[in-house]
């Protein structure tokens, strides 16, 4: 008995046993590892302070030249700057974090500052840059997947073409006060600027856990911003905020900076003329309906992937905000969309085969129904009334035709009119074209060839990922592969608006892509791990009595 008890006293204070799948490391290797994390720490102190000092010289030469605004955004800048190209993981991981606040960030500190709307890109570009240095480096390839090459580098020609022979021939001209190089070059970046992300993400996402804290940290982002979404929605509903309900004539349907309530933009909130657009966290209502649209796939797919229970349940509570923000943001396309993608992926999963997982979401899905008719019937009512008069005054197919035939009547040549010049955000550079269908956009800028294209890199990404989610066996990332494929084939497809040039869908859909060309490697691993695990509970006589006993039980 003494023996017994000293045994299980060592084993109490004793530390938790190592993780069986990992090697088991000596004394003087965990010393050695010490050492390492320990100088790391050093240095990651040491970069930020010499970042901090610069920056923070700039930034006090700034508020004495120009003004408080443009010192933070400029010592800050060259803070996420430096420090971005030092540790582009974390930066990328600040990046997806940043993001969805930055239109909040925008109007709080930067005052509608555009300086501030760009901030995330400080973050971005500096990682893409140092991680196609250390690829190269590895003499690893940039472009991924293999299949993406040949259609990217025809892209790539017919865009450098349609800059040469459109942005540059018309930077000659005598159209005084335009700039059409720097036009094409902001209209390129809107474009394509994002695409390198798929290698990001790819390298980014190492193993399972990386992989589980990528889709886990989107939900917790959904929940924070939709909560604030709805808080906005209480504020202007109580009065607290004005809104534009006392305005008058078109005023009461117009979006306006003065209205900002809490969070994010320009807003309109009349509800006794039915006109309500929220924009949550960004800075304009149509990003945060395209938000919703985008998060109900990273919510759905942890909500029925995710191995952890917990996670599961915080996942449904993501898909309950979205649902409930869809109906309060006004926006009618994010109401439309939003339980419709939700059957879909319920269908294309396979969820529906499985009564006892699929039964409580539609339930619950139910329950949220009838709780938000009951304490929103007049927001309900209004978002239907809304959403059918919309349909029947201009149906979307007609609208599409519409943009679609007016582009095709204005095409002059096989170029385009060049790129950016149906960019919203290259208008500082000149006269652009409005046109709200991306590839009608797309035709205009680039023309017909240049659409093939496009359409040729989507095509191989779509066809690509359909591959991996058929190749994987291990459940969870079937399932998640299953959701990721829906998301990335709707969005390469879908004309109707333009998602694609603008947050957050211009970011999620090339780090989606990212993230599914990994679920191979990453199943790979985590069934070497899982064999592991099973050879050493071979070894275990306690563990090989308990299987034999199984058996027995299964065999009768």
């Amino acid at each position: 008995m003494p023996g017994k008890k000293s045994k299980k006293s060592k084993q109490k204070k004793g530390q938790t046993p190592p993780n069986p799948n990992e090697p088991v490391l000596s004394k003087k290797e965990l010393a050695a590892q010490k050492r390492k994390q320990a100088k790391e720490r050093k240095e990651l102190i040491q970069t930020f302070v010499t970042a901090a000092v610069v920056g923070g010289i700039i930034g006090i030469a700034l508020f004495f030249v120009k003004n408080e605004k443009l010192a933070i955004a400029g010592g800050g800048g060259i803070i996420a700057l430096w420090m971005s190209y030092k540790y582009p993981f974390l930066a990328l991981w600040v990046f997806i974090i940043y993001m969805p606040f930055a239109g909040t960030i925008t109007y709080w500190i930067g005052g509608g500052n555009a300086l501030f709307q760009l901030a995330k890109d400080g973050f971005a570009f500096p990682a893409i840059f140092a991680i196609w240095q250390i690829l190269k480096k590895q003499r690893k390839p940039f472009i991924i997947p293999k299949s993406l090459k040949t259609p990217l580098t025809i892209l790539m020609g017919i865009l450098a073409i349609t800059f040469l022979g459109t942005n540059v021939a018309q930077q000659f001209s005598d159209t005084p006060g335009e700039q059409p190089i720097a036009m094409g070059i902001l209209g390129f970046k809107v474009f394509l600027g994002y695409l390198p992300l798929i290698t990001c993400t790819y390298h980014l996402l190492k193993d399972k856990k990386d992989f589980l804290r990528f889709t886990r940290l989107h939900v917790i982002l959904v929940i924070i911003c939709c909560f604030l979404g709805l808080v906005q929605y209480m504020m202007l509903s109580s009065g607290i905020c004005k809104g534009t309900d006392h305005l008058t004539g078109d005023d009461l349907f117009k979006a306006t900076l003065d209205a900002k309530c809490l969070v994010g933009g320009s807003l309109v909130f009349s509800p006794s003329q039915n006109m309500i657009r929220l924009p949550g966290t960004f800075v304009a209502p149509w990003q945060w309906a395209w938000f919703l649209i985008g998060n109900i796939f990273f919510t759905f797919a942890s909500a029925f992937s995710d191995p952890s229970l917990i996670w599961q349940l915080i996942s449904f509570l993501g898909m309950a905000f979205v649902f409930i923000n869809a109906v309060i943001s006004g926006q009618r396309i994010a109401l439309l969309l939003v339980p419709t993608i939700t059957i879909i992926l319920l269908v294309l999963t396979g969820q529906l085969s499985k009564p006892q997982r699929s039964i409580p979401i539609v339930g619950g899905i139910g329950v949220l129904i009838v709780l938000g008719m009951i304490l929103f019937p007049d927001v309900i009512q209004g978002r239907i009334e809304s959403t059918v008069s919309r349909w029947q005054a201009s149906p979307p197919t007609e609208f599409i035709a519409h943009q679609a035939e007016f582009t095709s009547k204005g095409q002059s040549g096989i170029l385009g009119h060049g790129l950016g010049r149906a960019t919203n955000s290259a208008r500082m550079f000149g006269d652009t074209a409005l046109i709200e269908t991306y590839y009608p956009k797309l035709l205009y800028e680039i023309g017909p060839i240049g659409v093939l294209g496009f359409l040729g890199v989507v095509t191989s990404i779509t066809i690509s990922s359909f591959k991996i989610w058929r190749s994987l066996k291990e459940k969870h990332f079937r399932s998640y592969a299953a959701c990721f494929w829906v998301f990335i084939f709707f969005i390469s497809y879908q004309t109707y608006y333009y998602p694609l040039d603008v947050d957050p869908v211009a970011v999620y859909y090339w780090m989606v892509v990212g993230a599914m060309l990994r679920l191979p490697e990453l199943e790979e691993k985590e069934l070497e791990r899982l064999a592991a695990l099973e050879e050493l509970e071979d070894q275990d006589p306690k563990q090989r009595k308990k299987k034999a006993r199984q058996k027995k039980v299964t065999a009768k």
